[in-house]
Formats: C-alpha cells, structure tokens, sequence
C-alpha cells in the first residue's frame, strides 16, 4: 500500500497492544500521529523509538516513524483531526448476582480529556471494546466538560486482530464502522478506507458495538465446548484430542482445541459485557464463561493430584515446571491469562515451582527459569502455552502434563 499524501494529525489514546500498532500503522501511511498515554515510562519510551510490548515488526514502524517526525508521544492530548480511542476497557470481577460488570472509567475519562480540543468536522472514534450504548456515553462524556459534539463525527471500530500478526491484519482485515448517525458513519469510513485494503462495513453504532462482543462470545462458546469435552474425556479416559481429530473428520463438524482455560482482553472478557447487559437471556454466553473460567482451577487440581503420586512414588516432593504463561503461544501478553493464574495458583499452595515464559523477563511472585536450564531442574512438565520453541523441547522421558495439545500438534 502506498503512502498516502496527507497533512492530517491523528490523536491516539492509549498506546498499548492496539493504540501503538494503530498510531505507528497510521504513521507509515504520511499521517502526522500524536500518542498519549499515562505512562511516563511509555512515552520517554516511545520517544526513543523503542517499545513496550512484542509484535511482530512493530519496532521497525515504530522506529521509522519517530525517526520520520511523523509520530510523538505525550502524556497530554493536542489539537487532530481525528482521536482515536484505544484504552483499556476492564470489568470489575464482583457485580450483581455474581455477573462481571464493565469497567468504562478509562473511556470516559480519554473523552473528557480531548473534549477541550474538539472542534467541527473532527473525527471520535471508540476502538476500546465496549458494552452496548458506549460511543453514546462518549459524547456525553464530551458533553459533561462542556465541550463541542455539533458537526464532531462520532463512532465506534472495533479492532480485530489477531496478537502476533496484529501490524497485518490492521490493514487486511475488513472494518466495521459505526457511526452515531449517517454523516459520522460516511465520513469515518471515508477514514479507514484510506489505510485498510480490507473491506469498510457501515452500520450504525450500537450495531458495531455488539458485533464486537457476539463475535468474541461466540469463539468462547466454541472454546467451552472443547473445554469441556476435555474435562469428560479425562474422565472416562479418553484422549480429547485424537477425540477432536476423529470427530472434524465430518464434514460439517469443526471443533476447537481445548486449552488450560481462555486469556486475553477480548474472548476472556468480551461476553460478559452482554451478559451483564441482558442476563436473564445470555445464559449460554454465561455458561460458556463460567466453563472457561473454571478450567484452570481443573488443571491445578490435575496437577496436585500428580504431585501427590510423585511424592507416594519417589518419597520426596517433586518440582513442578509450569511451561509458559502468556494467554497464547508465541507473545508476551499476560492479561487475564490462564496459564498465569495456574501457575500463581500452584504457588500458593506450598509446592515447589518454577517457570518458564520465553517472552517475559520477570514475573513478581514466580521463579522464572530459561528455557535452555529448565529441563534439568524439575521433575514434573505442566505444558500450559503451546510456544514454538516448546514444540522443539518436549520429549517422552519425564513426567509431562500437556494441557495445550503440543505433543498431538508437535
């Protein structure tokens, strides 16, 4: 894609996993980017063309377009074009009747910060995965600080990329846009056409907002389905996975691989902003949820139960190596991880363990151990995250737990 000629500035809030792609992307393209987050770290960071998180390729955006002028960092917003909002949208674990409840703190108060430089034919537009109704509750944020919402084009984007091929897929991907009326959808469109060759659906606001989350509640429910297969294969001793392979022989049946439970802050998360919404009719999107969510506390007891046979067997404790980390294989993100929460879980309980994430350096709380010293310095192999160089490390001699599937797919 060639560089588009453009005296255009962009405000992004929020640099993390999907702010920083999106404003080194938007860079690349000829746009004049402004980056805010509230990290001072980040953003001295930044500066110095370095960065925060790991993607793939991202360093050379982000690099190139520090050295080109084209992008800053600050911890202020300032006068654009277009903002852009990419903060974290969290929940808060303990609502009514036991159902999450969203978190839009970080959302409100981004559009109270670039309410005072908003100005007519500006462009707002929610990144942040939101409930129902949130691009609403962005204007009236704007509006609480009294600032100018007439002839301001609001509207919602969701991203949908993928961690690890996320500077691709920004331009790959089809767009959904929803505007809050036609005149916002029509101009953000415009927007996005410009830098992604995938293909621009418009909708309305409140459409798009809960594209985002059934998209993401429908993978958990998929996900739920092999976990717990998983957890009834373990049962009548069956092995889940030749049991999968076997059964997507059909031509109509394609199920998923079950893991050590769901991370991320999207399918972790997402379907309980529609619960919460509607609870009394989301029932299997909250079923799905708590299945996910139980899932690790299955694989701490799995692996207290082996702990158990090593000691009966060796007469002294073994030492548990929990493989990887992250809520997926190949990056270093840990939100709402799986895999982190088993290994801090085993930790508490007394046993004796060690880690190994190849994509982080330090984890408060957890012995981190390298990969290349693991393997002679525990007894027991608790696979959580299928990590490539995994793949090339597992072998049959010791006592391993797979709980990814490595082995079957390796």
């Amino acid at each position: 894609m060639s560089m588009i000629k453009t005296d255009k500035t962009i405000c992004v809030m929020g640099l993390g996993y999907i702010g920083l792609p999106t404003a080194a992307l938007l860079a690349s393209q000829g746009y004049r980017v402004h980056g805010v987050d509230v990290h001072q770290r980040i953003v001295d960071q930044l500066n110095r063309g370095e960065i925060h998180i790991v993607e793939p390729d991202l360093d050379g955006y982000v690099k190139k377009a520090v050295e080109s002028g084209r992008f800053n960092a600050s911890l202020e917003p300032t006068q654009a074009d277009v903002f852009m909002i990419c903060v974290p949208t969290p929940f808060h674990r303990t609502g009514k009747d036991g159902i999450p409840q969203p978190d839009l703190s970080y959302v409100i108060d981004a559009a109270k910060k670039i309410a005072p430089f908003l100005k007519e034919g500006n462009g707002v537009i929610l990144e942040s995965t939101s409930p129902v109704g949130s691009t609403e509750k962005v204007i009236d944020a704007v509006k609480e600080v009294n600032g100018i919402t007439q002839g301001v084009h609001f509207a919602y984007c969701p991203e949908r990329v993928l961690p690890g091929r996320i500077m691709t897929e920004l331009i790959e991907n089809d767009r959904i846009v929803g505007g809050v009326d036609q005149e916002s959808t029509e101009s953000i469109a415009s927007f996005y056409s410009h830098f992604v060759k995938g293909e621009v659906l418009k909708t309305d606001a409140r459409t798009a907002e809960m594209c985002k989350l059934v998209e993401n509640a429908s993978r958990d429910s998929q996900i739920a389905f092999a976990n717990e297969l998983s957890l009834i294969c373990d049962e009548v001793k069956v092995d889940v996975w030749e049991l999968i392979n076997l059964a997507n022989h059909h031509p109509r049946v394609n199920i998923l691989q079950p893991g050590c439970g769901v991370g991320g802050h999207c399918i972790a998360v997402d379907p309980w902003f529609l619960v919460s919404q509607s609870p009394q009719n989301a029932r299997l999107i909250r079923a799905a949820r708590e299945v996910n969510d139980g899932k690790p506390d299955w694989v701490v007891k799995k692996v207290q139960e082996k702990a158990v046979d090593w000691r009966e067997e060796h007469g002294h404790s073994a030492r548990i190596a929990c493989m990887g980390l992250s809520f997926k294989p190949d990056i270093d993100d840990l939100r709402e991880s799986p895999a982190l929460r088993i290994a801090q879980e085993l930790t508490k309980t007394g046993l004796d363990v060690v880690c190994c994430e190849p994509h982080v350096e330090n984890i408060e709380g957890l012995n981190l151990v390298p990969c290349d010293e693991i393997y002679d310095r525990a007894d027991i192999f608790v696979y959580l995250v299928a990590h490539s160089v995994f793949k090339d490390l597992i072998t049959s001699d010791g006592v391993n737990l797979d709980f990814c599937g490595l082995k079957a797919f390796s």
